[in-house]
């Protein structure tokens, strides 16, 4: 990892660009099978020791009775001072549902940050997102109500740090109307470039930009050029499509997930690639 590389969330809380998602955490497929929870815990212990400080989850990141959130408490508690952990709120989804089925309703959301507050077992939670929608994005989906909640239980300090996720630019205004915001959290990768003017307005505003799926969500893309560029640089492609998601903007922060030890080597690895000029100029072709 290159730790020349990092970004100061909120304004307060210095970490690298390269973190952890743990999505994958408790099984690498939405069917599964399960990880092996010694598997599990052994990748969150080595990305520390790689010098990740930024972990991303949700108390809906579960397969069965493994999830995400008891795992990372049970791998890294005592947790280190300068540890971000950011959770995710909003997405109902019950114990036999594959994945979320619905939104929770404002009066649903302090239950929830106080779940994830217990299972982390924490007191404060660094970044809370509110993520709204389904998979998809819906301009005409209002967030206001529900952020208010958020940005009440970051009055009391039970959050330090807000975020929206899977929203349009009419929406982080919205939400930026009631309280800050620190970060954002959309789809995206070097291949898609419709949240282009958001990122943009990120970089204006000082909002970290964190995509999900960063590399594509359903498998690499396959493209002969992507595939030139990482034999260019003795890497895999997945690692020169993290490294220009950093290389995009200073405001980007990667979240690769795994439950693989050697994903979890070659996902750090990348945030020291630095890629040239050409290479970069085949990832504008590739995303056009």
């Amino acid at each position: 990892m290159d730790t020349n590389e990092f970004w100061t969330l909120g304004g307060d809380l210095k970490l690298n660009r390269m973190g952890f998602g743990a999505m994958r955490l408790p099984a690498r497929d939405r069917g599964g099978p399960a990880t092996d929870p010694d598997v599990a815990l052994a990748v969150l212990r080595r990305a520390v020791e790689l010098g990740v400080d930024h972990i991303d989850t949700a108390a809906f990141y579960f397969f069965g009775d493994l999830a995400a959130n008891a795992l990372i408490s049970a791998a890294l508690q005592p947790y280190r001072d300068d540890l971000v952990i950011a959770t995710k709120v909003g997405p109902r989804r019950g114990p036999g549902d594959p994945m979320p089925t619905g939104q929770m309703d404002p009066g649903e959301l302090r239950a929830e940050v106080e779940r994830n507050l217990r299972e982390l077992g924490l007191d404060r939670l660094d970044l809370v997102y509110l993520r709204i929608g389904g998979l998809g994005t819906d301009p005409s989906e209002s967030l206001g109500e529900r952020f208010a909640v958020l940005a009440g239980l970051r009055e009391e300090g039970l959050i330090r740090h807000l975020g929206v996720s899977n929203v349009t630019l009419g929406q982080l205004a919205e939400a930026r109307t009631i309280a800050p915001v620190a970060a954002v959290q959309n789809r995206f990768d070097v291949t898609m470039p419709q949240d282009a003017e958001l990122v943009r307005l990120c970089e204006r505003e000082r909002i970290a930009y964190v995509p999900f799926f960063p590399l594509g969500g359903f498998g690499v893309p396959s493209d002969e050029r992507l595939d030139a560029v990482a034999r260019r640089h003795g890497a895999t492609v997945a690692q020169i499509l993290l490294a220009g998601l950093l290389a995009l903007s200073p405001v980007m922060l990667a979240i690769p997930g795994t439950s693989s030890p050697a994903h979890l080597e070659e996902n750090v690895a990348a945030g020291g690639l630095k890629l040239s000029s050409e290479d970069l100029a085949v990832l504008r072709e590739i995303s056009r």
